[in-house]
């Protein structure tokens, strides 16, 4: 058994990457694994489905926070992907046998320590293992307030899911960091990255633009869709934004920790404002949320519309891109 460090975080990417980071001695929070990482998105996409219904994501994909990371100078992290269930399983004992932590991609459904309520098929969930005692491996699962065990035999089944996003029982560990980050390049290289995804792409289904895309459809969905489906697709973007990973509301709050623990770093009282906004921001989605649910609960209030409902979502769009706007600025000055 390997002797690390089990924090609980909001999001298992960003948790899993600073408690490997920690565990070789660069000391980091979530909230700066994720601003770094680059970790802040929104996208609306009509065309990609789940279960029937527009893919809605508040985060960057799968992975990203991880390969940004990676890119970091004199930082290394061995990936590795498998066919064979048993040669995955015995690269993970080999790297646990050399006192290696390992974190790994795995399909929520499978992993039993998950109450039942909670297990649903999402297969980019990260974690990591520290040790194995008999058939049982022991988890540091950021998502959970202890360490957890899992049976050799579920663990497998987890790392090779099958579906959208499917494992194939990638694992991972870092092998080389530097002595110390540098944090102002890697602050300035993370929000730039974000205000570029934010403000500058030119797709309109992502960022601010996705924002307000999605506003407008969501206006007229009881027209087009009926009052019914209307409802389906209302919850669906609920449960997207406040259920997978940390929430829409919840990664801006994680974005704002970034920007505030970045003020300090680097003595820039400016990036305490815009932290300040942003929480706005997160508090403005957490608003829709709650009258979104009320709509589809059918226990609505004066006020609770799918209008009323639109205008609250163009209000978060107003406020991220003030802040990504006025990040834009305080780059182009510092650089």
């Amino acid at each position: 058994m390997i002797t690390f460090s089990h924090r609980q975080s909001a999001h298992c990417e960003s948790g899993v990457a600073a408690n490997l980071l920690t565990w070789k001695g660069i000391h980091i929070t979530e909230a700066m694994a994720f601003g770094i990482g680059g970790g802040l998105f929104f996208g609306y996409f009509p065309f990609i489905r789940i279960n029937g219904m527009p893919l809605v994501t508040y985060r960057a994909a799968a992975g990203h926070i991880l390969k940004t990371i990676a890119t970091i100078p004199g930082i290394n992290i061995s990936r590795k992907k498998f066919r064979d269930q048993d040669q995955a399983m015995a690269e993970l004992d080999a790297a646990l046998a050399d006192s290696i932590p390992v974190g790994l991609q795995t399909g929520v459904f499978w992993l039993p320590y998950f109450p039942k309520a909670l297990r649903f098929h999402f297969n980019a969930h990260n974690l990591v293992v520290y040790g194995k005692d008999g058939d049982e491996y022991l988890i540091s699962d950021p998502v959970f307030p202890g360490p957890v065990r899992c049976p050799a035999e579920d663990l497998a089944r987890a790392r090779f899911a099958s579906g959208a996003l499917a494992p194939k029982g990638k694992m991972y560990y870092l092998t080389r960091v530097p002595k110390q980050l540098e944090y102002r390049p890697l602050v300035m290289e993370g929000i730039k990255s974000v205000c570029r995804m934010m403000l500058g792409n030119p797709f309109p289904l992502i960022g601010v633009r996705g924002i307000r895309f999605m506003a407008r459809r969501l206006e007229q969905w009881p027209d087009r869709l009926g009052r019914e489906r209307a409802d389906l697709h209302l919850g669906h973007v609920v449960r997207m934004q406040e259920e997978i990973g940390t929430g829409g509301g919840g990664f801006r709050f994680m974005y704002a920790a970034f920007l505030q623990e970045s003020s300090e770093k680097l003595q820039e009282p400016f990036l305490r404002d815009c932290a300040s906004l942003l929480t706005s921001a997160g508090d403005s989605w957490r608003q829709f949320a709650v009258m979104a649910a009320r709509v589809c609960k059918n226990r609505t209030r004066n006020g609770d519309t799918y209008t009323a409902m639109a205008e609250q979502i163009r209000a978060c769009a107003a406020l991220e891109k003030k802040v990504f706007w006025q990040l834009g600025l305080w780059l182009k000055e510092a650089q």
